[in-house]
């Protein structure tokens, strides 16, 4: 066969001269016709011709009869298919252009993440943002989002040795490599990884921030009830559910932070949920929704220093160690006060984003500086009445409308256990009605929770959990059985402890004629069960409302602590705990809470002057018969 020129077979540009292919890495046979020119690199010379290679896996000789020069290794030619052996071989032959233009072909056809499953077999190409770089003790696994998901893939150099060292997190890249399934899960592995430079850089990060934008919109639905002053906060959900819809389409992960009460049970357990289902939803590894979201309970109605030493100590090692971002930290029933601040602004040495969704009496001047979204309805002229488990219900809802059958209860339950005299309470009590719960069964499953989450401690129990409260709980009889059992222990403990402590309560009459009672939870309860002090003190207190009929404040308090809770008295704690810090020098007074119900810290020496201090304010509040029985727990 004698050397080849060009033909009519061939492709021609829109000027009418031949195409010249140059090949990607990951290219095949399959990618190669006849007819067709493309770039070749010699890659061996023998008596009888050349080797050539037109990619890393794509190689032929060109026989010494069809070369029209001579070559070394490492220098350039164009070629055209000639033959395919049936052992597999292939040959080429050389051909002169005197004039051509050259176009580029990447492996594969372009796949979107989010149907790879139908592509396992074949290579791809793929062009996204790197996510997430993990280095295992084989392949470097990269994860790389698009405009539709996120996959894993795998680049494999020596074993444990960093493949691709030039690109890094957050880059814009073009990859080519085979589908195949990897636990059955959809992993690429890599052929060829190239970084995007300058203005394609841009065009295509644009490309991809445009498409997140349009998957971050929340789902828009219905609320569950009707109820007007809920609806002033429903735009800051829709900002918040935005906001965690993009970290999970980002590959951040989030770090959730809940008060380790029923109603923070009510609102982190469903946003888990939803979040998870997001997560599965848009990420190939199976894995990813166990690495990307964290539940964690708080025992403080704060975010204390050692809960954000441990947070931050675990993303510094999550990036180090598994080439994670850093994550986003969620905070729900929690968050709201000036002593969250000194957390916070340790965070802020970093690039963690805040989010909080409370409903506690905020400072929203010291916290709002600090964090990204605040979601309060006293920033709403609103109250505690919206319990943070009704709006983080709706907030599961937007990331994951799918749930709404499933959490119909859970508003309820939030409201009961945190006291809701709020006017949709009816309307929440029916809800759960239509999932054949009465009013005492969801008082039950608050109790459950909250006698559980106690003996958790800092564990999130989630499987435990979940059958309490019924979300993701795949036996109901199981779940009524386990409910039965906690609440029936939590009652029994409850009623142990005031056979201890009733008889220790100290009573007073104030000048604004409301009852006093006090009780030293440190020498006179049982301490390190349960019930722990403030669910002692707030028994103590509903014993004494239900006796009196009158207004009530009763404070449980120890050697550095006291615990507050009112009835029928017009109290805001967080502000006598300010007038308390200016007023006490050397006190070490802080604290907050609810208007009716809080809790204050103090040095042990100060407590008598604290708490003197503290009942002299007491005495000179105004009653108010209405807050009666609307009493938040804590």
């Amino acid at each position: 066969m004698s050397p080849q020129t060009p033909d009519d077979g061939a492709e021609v540009s829109a000027d009418g001269v031949p195409t010249v292919y140059d090949l990607a890495d990951g290219c095949s046979l399959d990618d190669v016709e006849r007819g067709e020119y493309y770039r070749a690199t010699v890659n061996g010379v023998v008596a009888y011709g050349v080797f050539v290679d037109l990619t890393e896996g794509l190689s032929g000789l060109v026989h010494e009869s069809n070369l029209l020069g001579d070559y070394d290794v490492g220098d350039e030619l164009l070629v055209e298919l000639s033959e395919v052996r049936e052992d597999g071989d292939v040959s080429f032959d050389e051909v002169e252009l005197a004039d051509y233009e050259t176009e580029r072909v990447d492996a594969g056809e372009s796949v979107a993440v989010a149907d790879l499953e139908d592509a396992v077999g074949s290579t791809v190409t793929l062009d996204g943002e790197v996510v997430q770089i993990k280095q295992t003790g084989g392949p470097t696994i990269f994860h790389v989002r698009d405009e539709s998901g996120v996959v894993p893939c795998a680049a494999f150099e020596e074993a444990g040795v960093r493949a691709y060292p030039e690109i890094e997190l957050d880059d814009v890249v073009r990859l080519t490599g085979r589908v195949e399934m990897r636990e059955a899960a959809v992993q690429i592995e890599v052929d060829s990884l190239d970084r995007y430079e300058g203005e394609a850089a841009d065009e295509a990060r644009e490309r991809l921030d445009d498409a997140l934008d349009e998957y971050a919109e929340p789902n828009a639905v219905e609320p569950m009830v009707e109820w007007e002053a809920f609806e002033k906060l429903r735009p800051d959900l829709e900002r918040v559910a935005r906001r965690l819809r993009e970290a999970v389409l980002e590959g951040r992960p989030i770090r959730m932070r809940h008060h380790a009460d029923g109603d923070g049970l009510c609102a982190s357990v469903p946003l888990q949920l939803a979040l998870e289902r997001f997560i599965s939803e848009h990420h190939h590894d199976p894995d990813a929704p166990r690495h990307l979201l964290k539940r964690l309970p708080s025992k403080a109605p704060f975010y204390e220093m050692e809960d954000v030493t441990r947070d931050l100590n675990f993303a510094l090692e999550n990036r180090k160690r598994h080439g994670q971002k850093l994550p986003l930290l969620l905070m729900l029933d929690n968050g709201s006060t000036e002593e969250d601040t000194p957390a916070y602004r340790n965070l802020a040495h970093y690039d963690v984003p805040i989010v909080v969704v409370d409903h506690h009496h905020p400072d929203p001047d010291a916290v709002g500086p600090l964090v990204d979204e605040h979601v309060n309805p006293y920033l709403h002229d609103e109250d505690y009445r919206i319990t943070t488990g009704m709006m983080s219900v709706e907030l599961a809802r937007m990331i994951d409308p799918s749930l709404t059958d499933e959490l119909r209860h859970v508003p309820a339950v939030a409201g009961l256990s945190d006291r809701s005299k709020a006017e949709a309470m009816d309307d929440y009590l029916d809800l759960a009605a239509e999932k054949n719960y009465s009013e005492a069964d969801l008082r039950d499953v608050g109790e459950a929770l909250d006698y559980a989450t106690f003996w958790l401690k800092y564990n999130d129990g989630r499987e435990l959990i979940n059958d309490a409260l019924n979300v993701a709980c795949d036996d109901r009889e199981r779940h009524e059985e386990l409910v039965d059992f906690l609440a029936s222990r939590a009652e029994r403990d409850v009623d142990k402890q005031l056979d201890a402590a009733m008889s220790h309560v100290e009573h007073e009459r104030l000048d604004n004629d409301a009852h006093l009672y006090r009780i030293d939870v440190e020498n006179y309860a049982h301490r390190f069960t349960y019930p722990a002090p403030g669910k002692t003190t707030g028994e103590i207190h509903d014993r004494k409302v239900e006796a009196t009929g009158d207004p009530v404040i009763t404070i449980g308090y120890g050697p550095d602590f006291a615990v507050l809770r009112s009835d029928g008295v017009r109290l805001d704690i967080p502000e006598m705990v300010e007038e308390l810090v200016d007023e006490i020098d050397g006190g070490g007074v802080s604290g907050g809470g609810h208007l009716v119900v809080g809790s204050i810290k103090f040095v042990e020496g100060m407590r008598e002057a604290v708490i003197a201090a503290l009942v002299e304010k007491m005495a000179d509040a105004e009653l108010d018969e209405d807050l009666a029985a609307t009493r938040p727990d804590e």
